[in-house]
């Protein structure tokens, strides 16, 4: 069932094309904005073989493949996004950045288009105030990898309206298939209040000895259940968006849980970021 049948993405990174390749799955149009060609036709060709693998392992049929690549449209300026009911904003988690393209954002799209934030950090509040119309605007924070995790965020301010928060609640539920969550606008919302502490509890261990990153790991996933260690997924998020989430957090609450360990401020110096730079608290050097 399709809540919206075009919906905008803002930013191809990581995130960006993730949202994306979910929405295209979900039968809608998608248009991706970027400012960087180069970014654009990157993205383009994840979702592409992302799209493939799905056919090769027998979870797509490759005519609805071709049909949801076809359906998604690459544009370099703001104008493009003028047409969806829905815009979502995947920009870096920067606040004057958000704001600026929010503001650019609202400045193209209809009157009754909603325009969502995937922020997972800064208060939706404190975007909301950048709008004109904040009655339309909430958070919509996805976790990645966006195409296979069954959860999404919906963070509503006092100032959105209750039919938004809903319309936006069953685009995720029936759309998506995924499970919405509807949280107040609160630091870190809910799930990252719960695992940035989590995360960087296991990093101070590591760093003063406790156990191996391995032997911290598999006390976490055999003894707790969990699919993957603190450590592990630490680097699959990438540890400079583990630190900034701190950083921001602890910024706002003052909260000692979400100090970031000096040893995670040396890896980031050193450029360890986790899987996508090669390197964190394992080696994927020569990971395929």
């Amino acid at each position: 069932m399709s809540i919206y049948e075009h919906v905008g993405v803002v930013g191809s990174g990581t995130m960006g094309r993730g949202i994306a390749e979910s929405i295209l799955r979900s039968g809608a149009r998608v248009s991706l904005y970027d400012t960087r060609p180069a970014a654009l036709a990157d993205a383009r060709a994840s979702i592409e073989r992302n799209l493939a693998k799905s056919v090769q392992k027998g979870q797509a049929e490759a005519t609805d493949a071709a049909a949801w690549l076809e359906a998604l449209t690459l544009v370099d300026s703001p104008e493009g996004l003028a047409g969806p009911g829905l815009v979502i904003e995947a920009v870096p988690e920067v606040l004057q950045i958000k704001l600026e393209v929010l503001r650019a954002i609202e400045a193209v799209v209809g009157p009754e288009a909603v325009i969502a934030s995937n922020t997972s950090s800064i208060p939706i509040t404190r975007l909301a105030e950048a709008l004109e119309r904040p009655e339309r605007f909430l958070g919509l924070h996805f976790f990645n990898p966006v195409p296979r995790m069954g959860l999404a965020e919906v963070i509503t301010p006092s100032s959105t309206r209750v039919d938004v928060t809903e319309q936006v609640r069953r685009f995720v539920a029936e759309q998506l298939a995924k499970t919405p969550i509807v949280v107040e606008d609160r630091p870190g919302f809910v799930v990252n209040f719960l695992l940035v502490p989590y995360l960087l509890s296991a990093m101070r261990m590591h760093e003063q000895g406790y156990a191996s990153a391995e032997d911290i790991d598999a006390g976490m996933r055999l003894g707790c259940g969990h699919p993957m260690g603190p450590l592990q997924l630490s680097d699959l998020i990438g540890l400079d968006v583990v630190a900034h989430i701190g950083d921001a957090i602890h910024s706002e609450t003052g909260d000692p849980a979400f100090l970031v360990p000096d040893g995670l401020r040396r890896m980031l110096e050193a450029g360890c970021l986790g899987k996508k730079s090669g390197s964190g608290f394992y080696d994927y050097s020569t990971t395929a």
